[in-house]
């Protein structure tokens, strides 16, 4: 699957002197690789997809680049993760980019978070709680289950904005998202016949809560002692102390976090650091099925040990 998709020319005589009609594509721009995989694997050769982000990045903090200026100005599509996560860098390139189908309430604007059933949500709100989301926690794309869900509302977007194909668009959302229910099954059943001890897990960032849930895991800390703050001494000490008595021997982390504090507590309890992509290789033809896949495995692996 490629990184952009070009729809070939479906050229259509009638008689000798009709001309020739070529089908448009919908230009789509996803904030994140997850959402563009989705959104590729939904539109096939009726979309084409570029991503604002990387996997290697942490989707809090996005340089602006006068390229996602231009994507932006020519989408007919934007698909946010939301919840907040996208705020400290996607509003100005919507103002830059002069495109009312895209901003808030324009026809092309779709928002993932409206589509699945969110974590997190605080009951109250104040510094002191760190850099928390007020709708929920906004990390709900590294778990199929909620996935689906947004492939299914993609499948409906799309074909809003492109009528003619309509109905390609939900069948294909409907056969993918299918296909993700049935693997999110089928590894939280795997996951499932684990030892109980070895269903427990350190995360570096509050990111993982939707994956644990899939996968009937438990996150008993985190390396951060609040969102976005970073660890000191003292809560270093308290995550170790958890670990020993629960006999948790994983940390699971994204590349994008810094890894030493995780390193220190992994040698110090006699365990790992699971260092995981932080999203979809779009940019190298991964599909999202395949890093959910490689995302199941790679903890299996560790939490099995």
């Amino acid at each position: 699957m490629k990184h952009r998709i070009l729809l070939a020319a479906m050229v259509c005589a009638i008689g000798t002197a009709a001309p020739s009609l070529v089908e448009a594509q919908l230009n789509v721009v996803a904030t994140v690789p997850d959402l563009a995989a989705i959104a590729n694997a939904v539109g096939g050769d009726l979309v084409e997809v570029q991503t604002l982000a990387s996997a290697r990045q942490d989707p809090h903090f996005v340089d602006a680049r006068p390229s996602y200026i231009v994507a932006l100005n020519g989408a007919d599509a934007l698909l946010i993760n939301g919840l907040e996560l996208e705020v400290g860098w996607l509003p100005s390139l919507q103002s830059s980019a002069r495109n009312s189908a895209i901003n808030v309430g324009g026809r092309g604007y779709f928002d993932a978070s409206s589509y699945v059933q969110l974590m997190g949500v605080p009951a109250t709100l104040d510094r002191s709680r760190g850099d928390v989301h007020p709708g929920g926690n906004p990390h709900f794309l590294a778990s199929p289950v909620a996935a689906a869900a947004v492939a299914t509302a993609l499948g409906e977007h799309f074909a809003a904005l492109d009528p003619t194909n309509a109905e390609a668009f939900r069948q294909s959302a409907e056969a993918f998202s299918t296909e993700l229910t049935a693997f999110a099954t089928e590894q939280r059943a795997r996951f499932d016949a684990l030892p109980a001890n070895h269903r427990r897990f350190v995360a570096y960032h509050d990111s993982l809560s939707y994956l644990a849930d899939w996968l009937g895991l438990e996150q008993i800390a985190t390396v951060e002692p609040l969102p976005g703050v970073s660890p000191s001494p003292g809560h270093i000490a308290e995550v170790l102390t958890a670990m020993r008595s629960g006999d948790v021997k994983v940390i699971i982390q994204e590349e994008y976090y810094p890894t030493n504090s995780s390193q220190t507590l992994a040698e110090l309890a006699s365990g790992q650091v699971v260092v995981v992509k932080g999203g979809t290789r779009f940019d190298e033809s991964q599909t999202y099925l395949d890093r959910v896949q490689e995302l199941a495995d790679s903890l299996y692996t560790a939490l099995s040990e």
